[in-house]
């Protein structure tokens, strides 16, 4: 799969607030500042993967113990996934946060589909 650069996401970002009915204009500096973080994410996860993806590692301390510890990458992964969902949350972006910005839950397509459909077709 291809990197999501800043413009892709910021895009993304800006279509899903569009399909909400949020307009995405009024938030261009929340949008950016997710967009960088997004990117920044990615690119942590690569560097993990890169790493050989390992939850805990060794680590030597000043005192010449070594321990086993949080993979410090994978904790940086962690922290801007924490971030991003806050941005998402304040942005809308997520069921509650939705809610509570329009009062609203988001819509759900109530249209039949399938023999369904075409069933109420032949009832009308």
């Amino acid at each position: 799969m291809a990197a999501m650069t800043k413009a892709k996401y910021k895009n993304l970002i800006q279509k899903q607030l569009s399909a909400l009915g949020i307009e995405g204009k009024n938030y261009d500096s929340v949008i950016d500042s997710l967009a960088l973080i997004l990117v920044q994410r990615d690119e942590t996860r690569k560097e993990f993967e890169e790493n050989g993806g390992k939850s805990v590692i060794e680590y030597t301390n000043k005192g010449g113990s070594t321990n086993m510890t949080k993979n410090p990458i994978l904790v940086i992964w962690d922290e801007l996934n924490k971030t991003a969902l806050a941005y998402w949350r304040e942005l809308g972006l997520t069921p509650s946060s939705y809610k509570k910005l329009t009062g609203d839950g988001v819509k759900k397509d109530t249209r039949q589909k399938g023999l369904a459909a075409a069933l109420a077709e032949i009832e009308s």
